[in-house]
């Protein structure tokens, strides 16, 4: 099977040619996987979709839910009407 133009062997080239993984391995070694189609991961390092862990009570280290997208997400807007009722204040204490 030395013929590159084998049916075989075209089907391969393009996996040995794909871009890889930029993931490290336990040993400190790069992986030497493919990554997945547009992403710098292969499967089995996070480039999957649906890959990394559930949001929110699905997680199973989820406590209290103050650090969900939610919460956070509300904190941001009381921070900028905070900063904005400060503004005022000391626009009214000036004249």
């Amino acid at each position: 099977m030395d013929n590159p133009m084998h049916p075989a062997i075209r089907k391969v080239i393009p996996l040995f040619q794909a871009p890889r993984c930029e993931a490290k391995t336990r040993t400190g070694a790069p992986c030497q996987s493919p990554a997945v189609r547009e992403k710098r991961r292969c499967r089995m390092h996070g480039g999957a979709s649906g890959s990394g862990a559930p949001k929110g009570e699905r997680n199973g280290r989820y406590r209290h839910g103050q650090f969900t997208c939610d919460a956070l997400e509300e904190r941001r807007r009381t921070r900028a009407l905070m900063a904005q009722m400060q503004a005022f204040a000391d626009d009214i204490l000036e004249r």
